[in-house]
């Protein structure tokens, strides 16, 4: 018997009479009312925590793959709008919280950088730190991150 669930696993649906998806309504209500809203710190630590053994669970053997999978999944649309030796960004377009209000100074797709950080980790030789430095409900024209490199 298995005691944890994998990636696979996860693709393995079997529902009679309802879709295989999920509304966004339903994730974001999770994630913005049920995690941020009602956890310390707007849910970060756990949003991080969670995201990071998402990342790592995903397949791929490169950021290629990885962004690829992030579009597949439905996450965004993401796309390498800097790099150099240290870093890059990355833009991701029709996040899951475009369209909501505006909330000054709110970064709201933490765990998505998390998944991101988690995923990047487990296909680069260097590890990686995320941090979401644009969101759609800061204002901004999409989400963003920065992936540093460490040394």
């Amino acid at each position: 018997m298995k005691e944890t669930f994998t990636y696979e696993d996860m693709k393995s649906i079997q529902r009679d009479k309802l879709s295989p998806q999920v509304p966004l309504e339903l994730f974001r209500t999770i994630r913005l009312i049920g995690m941020h809203q009602a956890l310390p710190m707007g849910g970060k630590g756990t949003t991080l925590t969670i995201g990071r053994k998402i990342g790592e669970s995903l397949p791929g053997e490169s950021i290629e793959d990885i962004l690829k999978l992030f579009e597949e999944l439905q996450i965004g649309i993401p796309s390498i709008v800097y790099q150099d030796e240290e870093k890059l960004r990355i833009a991701v377009e029709d996040c899951f919280c475009k369209g909501l209000p505006v909330l000054d100074e709110k970064m709201v797709c933490d765990l998505e950088g998390a998944i991101l950080e988690g995923a990047i980790n487990k296909v680069s030789e260097r590890k990686v730190m995320v941090r979401e430095i644009k969101c759609n409900v800061n204002g901004d024209e999409h989400c963003e991150y920065e992936v540093r490199f460490k040394l």
